[in-house]
């Protein structure tokens, strides 16, 4: 619980330090300063799980508006792409964000997330969009 509230505690205390950074610019248009501080602010991390018996390995951190995978192997699929989504079924992926091509056997990929807001996403998921399969997933937390 303490730990929770210094982590809190900090997070304000960075978030009022930037703030009083800006320029005057950007503070008569907040709009695009939330989100690129969403974006930019916001780190996320989770470990990859096969699913639909595929199998996904590896980590993945999105911060400072971009997505990393380290130590990532997965499946070799015919189309292999990197969403950021909702869920993990083949509505949560439809309804997300597709990142880029991924490599299946690339160890440490870097995606750019430009004009997106990572904090309308929890998980990160490896999909086949030839096959329509989920191939694994990475909650974010």
């Amino acid at each position: 619980m303490r730990k929770t509230v210094l982590a809190a505690a900090a997070a304000l205390t960075l978030a009022l330090s930037l703030s009083a950074c800006s320029t005057p610019a950007a503070e008569s248009s907040p709009e695009p300063e939330m989100s690129q501080s969403s974006a930019m602010g916001m780190e996320k991390s989770g470990d990859f799980m096969g699913l639909n018996d595929k199998t996904v390995q590896g980590s993945v951190t999105v911060s400072d508006g971009e997505l990393t995978l380290t130590g990532f192997s997965s499946d070799e699929g015919p189309d292999l792409h990197v969403y950021l989504t909702t869920g993990t079924d083949e509505a949560a992926v439809s309804a997300g964000n597709r990142v880029d091509a991924v490599s299946f056997d690339t160890a440490s990929q870097t995606f750019a997330l430009t004009d997106i807001d990572v904090a309308d996403f929890t998980y990160v998921v490896i999909h086949c969009d030839k096959a329509k399969a989920v191939f694994g997933a990475a909650k974010l937390s």
